[in-house]
């Protein structure tokens, strides 16, 4: 028991960090859950709940600063949280491996844009109040259904499409984000907690290392603005393309 505490708190530290300046911090946190061998839905729903704790601080603490485009944010919410539960009717319908393998060209797309683009988080489009609130709301549908069917690094996505393809400025882009993730993980962890999946013990210690690390990463990018979200969503990329092999290579993805 106190192994499962020692291995994944400093991770789900970590993992709030990293989601508070650039999302993907499931990619860090869930793993760290999975190792421990505790059971898969378990790891999941505790997982939900460590990150919501965190994500709550951090949603707060940009509110209180500004970052969160409000009036965009009551289309985006409800649109991100009918895609998801609309990609989790589609999960049962397609293969995990074909959705994968998808990713596994978005993915590298995704990281050369960054590297090649020197202005990707800069805001650079200017569109009507009216354009950017369709925009942002078709988006968040679209990786709503994304974040319901397959998940990781839907934060970073968002992030992404609110800077390369709306313009929004960086904090904004963050805030709004941020936002998306903490109705979606409310939603989410209803749902667990009903079916009794949380472990709640260990899911309240990862949730106060998650809301330490989220802290920390929300003051980080609040002082760093974009110079320190180009190489965090590298990162996240990177290791999400390395999760995607692993799971084609030996999981029998490509069976």
């Amino acid at each position: 028991m106190l192994l499962e505490y020692i291995i994944i708190c400093p991770l789900v530290f970590i993992a709030g960090f990293i989601d508070a300046v650039a999302g993907g911090g499931g990619l860090v946190s869930l793993p760290a859950y999975m190792i421990t061998g505790l059971p898969v839905h378990s790891c999941v729903a505790t997982n939900k709940m460590s990150a919501f704790m965190g994500t709550t601080v951090t949603t707060v603490k940009y509110a209180r600063s500004g970052f969160i485009p409000w009036k965009t944010a009551l289309f985006c919410v409800p649109c991100a949280i009918g895609g998801s539960v609309l990609g989790a009717d589609l999960s049962l319908l397609i293969p995990d491996r074909i959705f994968t393998i998808v990713m596994l060209a978005v993915v590298p797309l995704t990281g050369i844009y960054i590297l090649t683009k020197k202005d990707a988080f800069d805001a650079k489009k200017t569109h009507s109040e009216a354009v950017t609130i369709v925009i942002c709301a078709v988006s968040s549908f679209v990786i709503g259904v994304y974040d319901g069917f397959y998940g990781p690094g839907t934060g970073t996505f968002l992030i992404l499409i609110f800077t390369g393809l709306v313009g929004m400025e960086i904090t904004k882009a963050n805030g709004l984000t941020k936002a998306i993730n903490f109705s979606t993980n409310i939603s989410a962890l209803v749902v667990f907690l009903i079916n009794g999946q949380v472990l709640f013990p260990l899911g309240i210690v990862a949730g106060v290392f998650n809301i330490a690390g989220n802290y920390l990463g929300a003051s980080r990018f609040e002082k760093n603005g974009s110079k320190i979200v180009k190489p965090v969503i590298l990162i996240v990329l990177s290791v999400f393309l390395i999760k995607l092999l692993y799971e084609l290579i030996f999981q029998g993805g490509f069976e």
